[in-house]
């Protein structure tokens, strides 16, 4: 599947396509170069290193290389190439084309026909949602946002732990207990849960008699089915209250989905000839693969006593999605801990033959850990996993105090209770994705909540400032045009949100999306201070340049996933 292609705004594309036609007439060599943003203190907008990267092939010095490429670049786009240092181009933008083609920004993507399923979240049942299922759940929500902008139709599954040993361990101790789940919640089920588990562990007897409730589950036993049922249930309605306050929506389709699929997996990989047995198991050997002792290491896809398990399921979940859901995209986010285990389902899905990546794209997306400030795995002070509603709850209470501390008595409850909501639940969903999907980062109330630096707040500030100066003008918006440098470094940031889009659509770090929010918000900061809108004779060109200022922004809130306000 394709990226989607963004157009006469991806300026960094144009550029690149430039650049090839360039060198490819200078030297008839056929490749795409690389085109950066410069650094200070280059004046120039991009460059690219591509002359010194050919001058040693061609045995001509770098700058030789850059003069004959420059001869040959000619475009509306660019106002100007030089030579800088050992055989750099840089590169400069015309002022005409960026006025030009501005009414041409966040225009809607058109819709396509490519599917792109995105697996997160994922809660087990009879389990609350705690910090673990913290990320998982915003950035899967966030990828999802990103690629319905770009005109995808997006699928986003719940693959909740819904099937297994723990339900026959607990339906069996609801069901000796005499528990009643007419009035049930999820904080009951997880006692339920615990208790059960401890009788598993020490009750042999208790062991078998769960065991045998698993395969009554399976068989689809009426009775058994209606427990399972209604811990679902009383399971969902607990994940709903979250997602409602995370303005998270997904589609749930958990484990016990697959069960009638679980069976024909496995024999069409006995089919194929890639099923050995070891241990009395069912397995299957993946080149690559070691166990700690360096012996290979099986990807068991049925247990020694007929059972299916993890690897079953994934199995047959990819070959759903591949085969009816017809997805063009499967994307995994889940902890980096399960990488291992999901590349070699990828691994074993291709050997089989059902899954091919020339026809479908195949992706884990992980991510690291939430940490104390101290550096330890995030839990509460008992050394419990910290519940997501109580991390939630936390963050609006403090955003609560601080809104009455710097405002008092100039907004009355309900409007401070409803910004406590948004400023709380913003704070907690970018301090996530502002931090690289890949590494562990620190969770700071604290910082999170300052309405200065890299947080949501402040660049919900920006937001409202700009909506606050366009309500005081009086004047009709004008065809945008430069009169200010610092417009000039505005106006060339709202291109650049394509860039961002294009690297996340590529590489799936939204914190790409947030990086480019907080540059956005400085640089307005500067025009602000720059650059007078309201009574200024330039006032209909920089209506309009807010109005797409504000389309921005709107564009990266939406991406990830926060609300807005109409006043700070």
């Amino acid at each position: 599947m394709k990226n989607i292609s963004l157009g006469n705004c991806q300026l960094q594309h144009l550029l690149q396509e430039i650049s090839r036609k360039a060198v490819y007439d200078a030297l008839e060599i056929s490749l795409i170069p690389e085109i950066l943003r410069s650094k200070p203190p280059q004046t120039a907008d991009y460059q690219t290193a591509v002359a010194l990267s050919l001058a040693k092939d061609l045995k001509k010095s770098p700058r030789e290389v850059g003069q004959l490429i420059l001869s040959k670049i000619c475009h509306p786009l660019i106002e100007k190439v030089e030579l800088a240092g050992p055989g750099f181009i840089n590169i400069y933008l015309s002022q005409t084309y960026l006025e030009d083609h501005a009414k041409e920004l966040f225009e809607p993507f058109e819709k396509n026909k490519h599917r792109v399923l995105i697996d997160y979240s994922s809660p087990n049942v009879a389990k609350e949602l705690h910090v673990g299922h913290l990320r998982s759940t915003i950035i899967g929500d966030s990828l999802a946002r990103l690629f319905e902008l770009l005109g995808y139709k997006v699928m986003k599954i719940n693959h909740i732990g819904d099937f297994g040993t723990q339900f026959g361990m607990l339906v069996t101790y609801i069901i000796e207990n005499q528990l009643d789940l007419s009035f049930a919640n999820l904080v009951d089920l997880m006692e339920w849960y615990r208790a059960s588990k401890v009788c598993f562990d020490e009750d042999a007897a208790f062991k078998k008699r769960s065991q045998e409730m698993v395969v009554r589950l399976q068989s689809h036993e009426e009775e058994i089915q209606k427990i399972w049922k209604k811990i679902l249930d009383v399971s969902r309605l607990g994940f709903e209250e979250i997602y409602q306050v995370l303005d998270v929506d997904l589609l749930e389709r958990g484990e016990s989905f697959y069960q009638p699929y679980l069976k024909s997996t496995v024999d069409l990989f006995e089919k194929k000839g890639l099923v050995e047995i070891s241990g009395n198991a069912k397995c299957v050997f993946l080149e690559g693969y070691k166990d700690q002792n360096d012996a290979p290491l099986p990807l068991i896809i049925q247990k020694s006593d007929g059972g299916f398990n993890y690897a079953t399921t994934d199995l047959a979940a990819l070959k759903y999605r591949i085969e009816e859901d017809k997805a063009d995209k499967i994307i995994y986010v889940t902890d980096a801990g399960q990488s291992q285990h999901l590349h070699m389902v990828f691994d074993a899905a291709k050997k089989c033959g059902f899954y091919q990546p020339e026809k479908t794209v195949v992706e884990h997306a992980p991510f690291g850990l939430v940490l104390n400030p101290d550096g330890t795995k995030m839990k509460t002070r008992s050394g419990e996993v910290f519940r997501l509603i109580d991390l939630i709850k936390e963050a609006v209470g403090q955003a609560k105090q601080i809104l009455v501390s710097r405002y008092g008595e100039e907004m009355d409850e309900d409007e401070v209770e409803k910004m406590a909501k948004i400023l709380g639940v913003n704070a907690i969903k970018y301090a996530d994705l502002s931090s690289v999907r890949t590494k562990d980062y620190i969770f700071s109330f604290e910082r999170m909540l300052r309405f200065e630096g890299n947080t949501a707040a402040f660049n919900l500030y920006s937001y409202v400032r700009i909506k606050s100066i366009l309500k005081k003008c009086k004047k009709s918006p004008g065809p945008i045009l430069i009169y200010h440098p610092t417009e000039r470094k505005l106006l060339l940031a709202l291109y650049q949100l394509y860039e961002a889009i294009d690297l996340v659509q590529r590489d799936l770090m939204p914190h790409r999306i947030a990086e480019y929010l907080y540059h956005l918000a400085e640089t307005f900061n500067e025009f602000f201070r720059d650059c007078r809108v309201e009574g200024a004779e330039e006032e209909p060109s920089r209506i309009s340049l807010l109005q797409k200022t504000l389309e921005a922004f709107e564009w990266c809130f939406g991406i990830l996933g926060l609300k807005t306000l109409e006043r700070m």
